[in-house]
């Protein structure tokens, strides 16, 4: 590995083309942001907001997408332009841009808006667009959230504040903060953020207008129950999605795996197909041998979809762990959009950034 250190249907969502404008840090302090967008009446805008809120409440299948990069480590929108159309075609209806899959996490504010930027204005009109804007600083999560919905985003995605956690009355209040900005789906990842979001507080926060729901990865159980007090949950959990879907209540999935197969997790959404369900396990698990995204990011290089690029602190997996899923890969090649060759690829053909 080389070591571098260089610098429903959602076919007519109602779209804003905007300019984006940076945030040069991420504790930068607010400013006026500059939209330009053709101006609505005001009964088209609330008829927009209104079509847009119901595809978002009723998307089932949504990817949380990945960032490829260039070989200086720099976003490769040419990459991730082919992945959003194949995502498109194969019936998903939204992304997730910026999100853990996406490696939000290894992104400047800059690049981050600019991506939620691109994407709506290249894909607004066909996918739905959420952008992770959350933050363990409230005022870090104002400031991208007010940011990725002037450039367009029809929705968020909050995590909870994470490494200095809060009581629950702060949750309460910093997620309350962040729905006043627009729509939002809660984000409970317990094994990356240390601290479950509690029912209690999820109640509380559901009679908020902008509260679309949440993204669960605790499991199907706490899912039923949410279903149950009629808050809609899209299943974090691609091994589990097909049973929260259809015996559990859930509403969908955020999915890692259909950035490989948008078409066969599609269907596992739109109705129930416990064969296929299964016969995708395996190659499931492999995708998450080891903290996702390296899997993801390791298969998709294996099938060409993105060059072997990886931000540190993130590197593929290993020789024989890439052995074992090829063959996973060519044991549903025909449903790997665009792909026409999987490799196992040597250690050598991985680049390693650092700096980008």
């Amino acid at each position: 590995m080389a070591l571098h250190s260089t610098s429903t249907s959602t076919s007519q969502l109602p779209c804003r083309t905007t300019p984006c404008t940076g945030l040069h840090s991420r504790q930068r302090h607010r400013r006026q942001t500059v939209v330009t967008a053709v101006l609505a009446t005001p009964r088209e805008a609330q008829i927009q907001k209104r079509s847009t809120l119901e595809a978002l409440q009723s998307a089932r299948t949504v990817t949380a997408v990945k960032t490829p990069y260039l070989e200086n480590g720099r976003i490769d929108l040419e990459s991730f332009d082919r992945l959003l159309e194949q995502q498109a075609l194969g019936g998903v209806e939204g992304v997730i841009v910026g999100g853990t899959t996406g490696e939000g996490q290894l992104m400047d504010w800059d690049e981050h808006i600019m991506l939620i930027s691109h994407t709506v204005n290249v894909f607004g009109r066909n996918l739905l667009v959420i952008g992770n804007t959350g933050s363990n600083s409230t005022r870090e999560a104002l400031h991208a959230t007010e940011q990725g919905f002037a450039v367009g985003m029809h929705a968020s995605l909050q995590i909870n504040p994470y490494y200095g956690k809060t009581s629950m009355p702060g949750l309460v209040r910093h997620f309350g903060a962040v729905l006043d900005e627009g729509p939002a789906m809660i984000y409970n990842v317990p094994g990356r953020t240390g601290q479950d979001i509690p029912n209690d507080v999820v109640y509380q926060l559901a009679s908020h207008p902008n509260f679309l729901g949440v993204k669960e990865c605790t499991g199907n159980e706490r899912i039923q129950n949410y279903a149950n007090q009629g808050i809609r949950c899209w299943s974090g959990n691609d091994d589990e999605a097909h049973a929260a879907r259809h015996e559990f209540g859930g509403q969908g999935v955020i999915s890692v795996t259909s950035n490989l197969l948008p078409g066969l997790y599609s269907r596992l959404m739109n109705s129930p197909n416990q064969e296929l369900m299964d016969s995708l396990q395996a190659l499931v698990a492999w995708l998450f041998c080891e903290p996702n995204p390296i899997g993801v990011n390791t298969a998709m290089a294996m099938c060409g979809m993105a060059k072997p690029v990886f931000r540190l602190p993130y590197v593929p997996l290993s020789y024989e762990q890439r052995v074992e899923g090829a063959k996973l890969l060519r044991a549903v090649a025909e449903h790997l959009p665009g792909v026409t060759d999987i490799k196992v690829l040597d250690d050598d053909d991985f680049i390693l950034i650092g700096r980008h």
